[in-house]
């Protein structure tokens, strides 16, 4: 088979273009650096360093391939990531059908059903449409939780101002969190699975925990286990991540995030699904990591 990968060598497109690989499958992957050209290379995957902005350029990539795992980058010095993402997904779309590839694999993301309101979610909704309006097509949805590489944005706070935080966070609902690793094995088992279905949804966890059971376990890593959650106001946490150095449209985007979180509308579905954890990694591993982050800086 002969496998598009979009997603440069990201934490999530790396070990999914290994596995691939390893399955004695041909695998381009798409990236926008020309640094990464000789990395992919090496992994025995052919590099296409082609702009996802580049409709042209991703037509002709997609040409003469079987499957595609789509993602959708984040690239943060944007001054409208929004209008990004959209663009993005229409010419992902525009690939698809001019190359005839009706098999995909999405990594879209917990809240995706909400279509709108849940900020950077929002496009991966939108493009879950999209790609279902596409007639003939099979797409497995993968809707991971939150990351815990999000958890990161915490230490300059725990440092600076000595509470962990965020506008969400003052309700009974624990917050359904997921490490890159689990989410990369549950796509590389769906890439290399028949397509049998015209469309199925899967729901990736590693871990349920209340936010205030969060700051207290990532405390005591660091040696402060009186560390607290703080629920911030929308237009606080907005500032906040404004002098932080996020830009507009990004701190726009990830408090609208949060609101959906606080409201309960980001998770929903999840649990109306009655999934649960099937990752590997739990909150208290992931502590160590984030200790040695900490300690780093």
């Amino acid at each position: 088979m002969k496998y598009i990968i979009t997603g440069s060598l990201g934490n999530i497109s790396l070990p999914v273009t290994k596995d691939l690989i390893a399955a004695g499958h041909q695998v381009t992957v798409i990236s926008s650096d020309p640094n990464k050209q000789q990395a992919i290379t090496d992994l025995g995957a052919t590099p296409a360093i082609v702009p996802v902005q580049d409709r042209d350029q991703l037509r002709s990539t997609f040409a003469g391939h079987d499957v595609a795992y789509l993602m959708i980058p984040s690239i943060f010095s944007l001054d409208d990531y929004a209008a990004f993402q959209l663009e993005v997904a229409d010419n992902y779309i525009d690939a698809l059908t001019s190359a005839g590839i009706n098999k995909v694999v999405l990594l879209s993301s917990i809240g995706a059903h909400l279509r709108k309101g849940a900020g950077p979610i929002d496009a991966l909704g939108y493009l879950e449409e999209k790609l279902a309006a596409l007639p003939g097509l099979q797409v497995k949805i993968l809707r991971p939780s939150y990351f815990f590489n999000n958890l990161y944005s915490l230490i300059g706070m725990i440092k600076h101002a000595g509470i962990a935080g965020n506008n969400f966070g003052n309700t009974d609902e624990k917050l359904v969190l997921v490490d890159t690793d689990d989410i990369a094995r549950v796509a590389s088992e769906r890439l290399l699975t028949p397509f049998t279905e015209a469309q199925t949804i899967t729901y990736i966890s590693s871990d349920e925990r209340h936010p205030h059971e969060i700051a207290a376990v990532l405390g005591t890593a660091i040696g402060k286990p009186d560390l607290k959650w703080i629920t911030f106001s929308d237009e606080d946490a907005y500032n906040g991540m404004l002098q932080a150095g996020l830009n507009e449209s990004f701190a726009g985007m990830y408090r609208d995030m949060g609101h959906a979180l606080r409201t309960g509308a980001l998770q929903e579905d999840y649990w109306r699904s009655n999934h649960a954890p099937q990752g590997q990694l739990k909150l208290e591993r992931f502590a160590e990591r984030f200790a040695a982050a900490y300690n780093a800086q």
